[in-house]
């Protein structure tokens, strides 16, 4: 008798050598949230605790390759879409994901590390807005992300919702605005989508998380091919990320803390 496997999902990323963010962050997610994890990787990261000393790009061949031999083979239920890198990349993933239909496609917008490294090229914008975004049925950003996404700075909950709006008018289904980077003794993350916002508030942490926001879009993407809609999806994403940061952990001698998956 055949057993039943469970849901497959794909993260397409880059790699973390630290092993907090990234591939290795996304696998550990998708293990931990009941589903099989893929992984298309597309940078290679000299990284610790401390930052990101290095990046090296995977020729576009091998990621197109990559994605052909997943595809072909694997009942996909969900795509999880990290860091990209340049534009070349975030072209070809966007070709491919028109062509594949994905289920569910969560964007992460990945741009620049914590420590300040630059993740995604300047010139690599414009192919996300206009070539990948407007796949997406959840996009991801941070406050910064979508600072560089909207061309503006944004510091009061009025432009925060007014940024939510403008997010979702580049063309995803729905828009995870992230409020980590915001003050205050509270992180307040706000879902819009057609039906409206949706308002998720839990307690700041003090500490200094990393591998969060990749961990959070791999576990909502997780949700998603586990059938859950995507408001569920998000909120039990949204607490998972938020135990798994309070049992983080400092592995080496920076002072990041990576999640306990």
């Amino acid at each position: 008798m055949q057993r039943m496997h469970p849901p497959i999902a794909l993260t397409i990323a880059g790699s973390d050598s630290g092993g907090g963010a990234g591939i290795q962050a996304d696998l550990k997610t998708f293990q931990t949230r009941g589903v099989h994890g893929l992984s298309v990787i597309t940078a290679i990261t000299s990284q610790n605790t401390h930052g990101v000393s290095a990046v090296h790009a995977v020729p576009l061949t091998h990621i197109r390759s990559q994605l052909a031999v997943l595809f072909d083979d694997f009942p996909i239920a969900a795509v999880k879409i990290g860091m990209l890198g340049s534009a070349a990349i975030t072209r070809l993933v966007a070709h491919e994901m028109a062509a594949r239909k994905p289920t569910w496609l969560v964007v992460d917008p990945v741009m620049i590390a914590t420590s300040g490294a630059r993740l995604l090229d300047e010139d690599a914008l414009e192919a996300l807005t206009e070539e990948l975004i407007p796949l997406a049925d959840l996009l991801t950003p941070n406050l910064p992300e979508a600072e560089a996404l909207l061309g503006h700075p944004i510091k009061t909950a009025t432009q925060f919702d007014a940024a939510g709006e403008a997010l979702l008018m580049l063309g995803a289904g729905a828009v995870l605005l992230k409020g980590g980077h915001a003050k205050g003794n509270e992180v307040v993350d706000r879902y819009y989508d057609a039906r409206g916002v949706l308002e998720l508030r839990h307690p700041r942490l003090p500490l200094e998380g990393h591998g969060t926001g990749c961990t959070l879009a791999s576990a909502i993407a997780a949700e998603l091919a586990c059938g859950r809609s995507p408001r569920s999806a998000v909120r039990r994403a949204v607490a998972y990320v938020h135990r798994a940061l309070q049992r983080g952990y400092r592995p080496g001698g920076g002072a990041a803390h990576v999640l306990r998956h």
